[in-house]
């Protein structure tokens, strides 16, 4: 019997096999870099560990402040301005919120965290030397104090400012029978249908309570033997949090449902009923050294975290003692974790009622520049610009529509753009900058998208978007292993008339995100530098191939070189100290608790050196010590915008010490300079530079409206001149000097 002739491989199968190896042997080469970048990025950290110690020889053990006290403390600053009568009053009832949803995430993350670590044995991260222990007590009460402020400036000051204005919160018992007719009607067809009464008996066990969403405990009892059952009842969080009872007069969900148990629990008493409210972890924890897909296993932990321990519960005040001990004892929470305040709760939810259209109770309104990036220049593309000089952009004074976004849109429709390159971290949705890489990529032009995927509390959108970015043709890198990418920058390749290519680039501050620009303050650098240019292709060569390159010209890349970089540069101005030149260090950021670092300035201070550092938030450095940080200031700014942007500039910019000033996207924390892809980038141009030096002596002057940081930790607000009258208001400064119409 003949055999079958052998089947002849065909040249496409050949090659389709040659370009499988290919992309195994790129794929094993990748993982190869990855486990490398991982072992830097642990290096880097002992190497950090190592550097503090050393430099505990000659400064007192307890120079850095506590980390979690700083947090709480800048909650207090948010919270001080939801009780400041001069604020317009649903811009109160913001900070109110903003402070509610602040807590919210301060348990969820550093205190879920800090017992997660003590609970498994870990190291728990603590520079103060103070038991850890005495650590998560001391938060718990100033988080308890801070709460109750918050609760009852709420209830006492500004829901009677709101009825005053036409805008009512009411209870349950304070409506009219009509009302009530109407929210019963409402109940039956809307609420009822979605509600799920769960009770606990030897059959049912206690229901697992979901983080962050309101529940009502309920005792119901058998009207024929008396028999008392414990019962809860979730609040779906798919309802709003306040009801309409009618124009401006609102009433809380929970009342609602209250007012209907007998329809959830037919023929039983009801014999109390109080809301409570859980808080459980809110971070996310991925063993990256261990997960080959780090997508699937972001989704995992979206699932599992709902599940974990409860670090925080709140209850009204009026509850009994019997159903709050049910609670903690099934709940397992630490009882110096229990708050119990005034109603109602969750008051994060509240911020629906700063969203009314009560426009004389709102800050005015305010439209932003269009002067960064003119609309009409040249052949009307938005690179054109750029091809003369570098544009610097401040948000949301300067628009983030019509110059970074537009930049980005112009390029996806010209002709002559090759390639599109971005980072992105946060974006909406809806946003117009993902629907032009979309088209660039539909158009042929070579697309690259580097999402990080763990950015806190966005990880179901960005999945969902960078997913949408791929099956467009988009080449969609998934975060990079070990390290969280999370720099701004964008790179578009043109080919110009000449036939030879230049790149334009961003490098921000902030997010590629239209819709927080106008609430955050953020700079951005617009270029067309060749330098920069070619350390922003490197960076992301780094970021999506092999490169192992961490020198760059005019950028400062973390983890390897940033904390090195800045190091030097402080060093430097106490060398220009000593030779008797002039010196000067000035930082704004969101965050500095890096111990290197501050350590550092403490030695520039030492020498003499001068430091302004504007810090929006947590601030682990001790200021005006003698002997220690005597010329060192710290101011913050809390208002209408949050503060995000980071400038560092060294030297005192006059001639004979022009110095430095860098921007980007990194705080002096950890994770910023150990465990994360972060971007200074070196601003040139003169006037540029003395703008944002500007900027901070604004902020650190006297006459500005600001809090000043003292050596104990606490912080003291400084809005008013020696006769009562306010000191300037530097967001309302900016604001006059782009406007084109207010108080529209």
């Amino acid at each position: 019997m003949s055999q079958p002739a052998p089947r002849r491989t065909k040249p496409s199968d050949r090659a389709a096999a040659a370009e499988r190896e290919l992309e195994a042997t790129a794929e094993r080469a990748r993982k190869h870099e990855q486990a490398a970048a991982r072992a830097r990025s642990r290096e880097a950290a002992r190497e950090t560990a190592a550097a503090v110690e050393r430099s505990r020889g000659d400064l007192p053990p307890d120079r850095y402040l506590d980390r979690e006290d700083s947090w709480l403390r800048f909650s207090q600053r948010v919270l001080e301005l939801s009780e400041d009568k001069n604020v317009p009053l649903l811009e109160r009832v913001r900070f109110s919120s903003i402070f509610a949803s602040g807590m919210d995430e301060f348990f969820g993350v550093r205190i879920a965290g800090r017992i997660r670590r003590m609970a498994t044995g870990l190291p728990v991260e603590n520079a103060t030397g103070m038991p850890t222990e005495e650590i998560l007590k001391n938060a718990l009460d100033h988080a308890r104090r801070l709460s109750e402020r918050n609760a009852r400036c709420f209830t006492e000051r500004l829901m009677p400012e709101l009825s005053g204005e036409g805008i009512e919160i009411l209870r349950w018992k304070q409506l009219v029978p009509e009302e009530q007719v109407r929210l019963e009607r409402l109940f039956k067809e809307r609420i009822y249908p979605v509600l799920t009464p769960l009770a606990v008996d030897p059959t049912h066990p206690f229901p697992f309570i979901s983080g962050l969403t309101l529940s009502l405990a309920v005792t119901i009892a058998d009207p024929a033997t008396g028999e008392t059952t414990f019962a809860r009842v979730k609040v779906p969080p798919l309802l709003p949090r306040l009801l309409t009872v009618s124009q401006n007069r609102f009433v809380p969900v929970e009342d609602v449902i209250s007012a209907h148990l007998g329809e959830l629990f037919f023929g039983l008493d009801i014999v109390e009923h109080q809301v409570f409210r859980v808080t459980r972890i809110t971070d996310l924890e991925i063993d990256e050294d261990v997960t080959e897909n780090l997508l699937k296993s972001l989704e995992r932990e979206l699932t599992r975290r709902r599940f974990e321990p409860a670090v925080r519960l709140e209850v009204e005040e009026s509850i009994s003692d019997d159903v709050l001990d049910r609670l903690v004892t099934e709940l397992d929470v630490d009882t110096k974790a229990v708050y119990r305040l005034p109603g109602p709760l969750d008051l994060a939810g509240m911020s629906m009622i700063a969203d009314l259209d009560f426009r004389h109770l709102k800050y005015p309104r305010f439209v932003p520049s269009e002067a960064g990036l003119p609309l009409e220049v040249g052949d009307g593309s938005a690179l054109e610009v750029l091809t003369e000089r570098d544009v610097l952009v401040h948000h949301p004074y300067d628009s983030f529509t019509s110059s970074v976004q537009r930049m980005l849109v112009s390029a996806a429709a010209d002709p002559q753009v090759l390639a599109m390159k971005q980072t992105l971290y946060r974006t909406s949705g809806d946003s117009e900058i993902v629907d032009a890489l979309i088209d660039a990529a539909e158009a042929g032009k070579q697309v690259v998208v580097v999402v990080e995927l763990k950015a806190r509390g966005d990880e179901r959108a960005n999945i969902a978007w960078a997913q949408k970015l791929e099956e467009a043709g988009c080449h969609v890198i998934w975060g990079y292993k070990g390290l969280k990418t999370h720099c701004k920058m964008a790179l578009i390749v043109r080919e110009e008339p000449d036939g030879s290519l230049r790149r334009f680039c961003h490098i921000g501050t902030g997010n590629y995100h239209p819709k927080t620009a106008r609430l955050y303050e953020d700079f951005g650098l617009m270029t067309a530098d060749r330098t920069v240019g070619e350390d922003i292709t490197d960076l992301f060569n780094h970021l999506t191939g092999l490169s192992r390159r961490t020198e760059y010209r005019r950028l400062l890349v973390a983890p390897a070189g940033m904390r090195p970089g800045l190091l030097e540069r402080i060093e430097a101005q106490v060398d220009l100290l000593r030779s008797g030149a002039p010196a000067r260090i000035q930082m704004k950021c969101n965050a500095l608790i890096d111990e290197v670092i501050i350590d550092a300035l403490y030695r520039a201070s030492s020498a003499g050196v001068p430091i302004d550092l504007w810090v929006r938030g947590i601030c682990a450095l001790r200021p005006g010590v003698p002997g220690l940080s005597e010329n060192i200031r710290v101011r913050s700014v809390v208002g209408r915008f949050l503060e995000h942007s980071r400038i560092y500039a060294f030297g005192t910019g006059n001639e004979d010490s022009p110095g430095e000033v860098w921007i980007g996207s990194a705080d002096m924390m950890h994770r910023n300079l150990d465990r994360r892809v972060e971007l200074l980038v070196l601003v040139e141009d003169e006037s540029q530079r003395a703008v944002l030096r500007q900027l901070i002596d604004l902020a650190m002057d006297p006459n500005t409206a600001s809090w000043w940081l003292a050596g104990d930790g606490t912080w003291t607000r400084h809005h008013l001149d020696s006769s009562g009258e306010p000191l300037i208001d530097i967001q309302e400064l900016l604001i006059r000097s782009r406007s084109r119409g207010a108080d529209g």
